[in-house]
């Protein structure tokens, strides 16, 4: 199984659209990593607020410097979404420096477990010693995938009433 990250461009519009009517297909309304995908209703509009939080000159001040990448799969087609956040603010820091989606007729293959890890490079070579995520304790295929990588139990927190665990993968 083969995989490459790739920053989302306007030729993928319909690709993209279709990832995300997946997940609303399958009851889910919620695509972490995906910087609001599942919350705008213009690629257009989503794709401009991406490209914009990639550079600390025009990222939106309620946000950090994040870069999001599409997960592709031999045959081009999307897989999964993944950003990478280059700082913790506030808000985040019990969130982390990324969040994730696969989409769901392609979870269970690994490839979750795959873009973390290359998003691990992302990261260092962006110069962080380390990466914080975050996960609901009953999300068991996420909690493997970021131990898979190396994760270590940090600590825990309460979200929206669920019990919640930081991990931390160190480069």
């Amino acid at each position: 199984m083969e995989i490459r990250l790739v920053i989302p461009t306007k030729e993928m519009k319909d690709d993209a659209l279709a990832f995300k009517q997946e997940f609303l297909d399958h009851g889910e309304t919620t695509i972490n990593g995906s910087e609001l995908l599942d919350q705008m209703d213009s690629y257009e509009d989503w794709l401009a607020s991406v490209t914009a939080n990639t550079d600390p000159e025009t990222v939106n001040p309620d946000w950090v410097v994040t870069d999001t990448f599409f997960a592709e799969d031999e045959t081009g087609k999307i897989v999964g979404i993944i950003d990478f956040r280059h700082e913790l603010n506030g808000f985040l820091k019990d969130f982390g420096n990324s969040g994730y989606s696969v989409r769901p007729t392609e979870r269970r293959k690994g490839y979750a477990t795959k873009m973390l890890g290359m998003l691990r490079g992302v990261a260092k070579d962006a110069g962080l010693p380390s990466l914080q995520l975050s996960v609901e304790r009953t999300n068991e295929p996420s909690v493997k995938t970021i131990v898979k990588n190396g994760g270590v139990y940090e600590r825990s927190f309460e979200h929206d009433g669920e019990p919640a665990d930081i991990y931390r993968i160190f480069m």
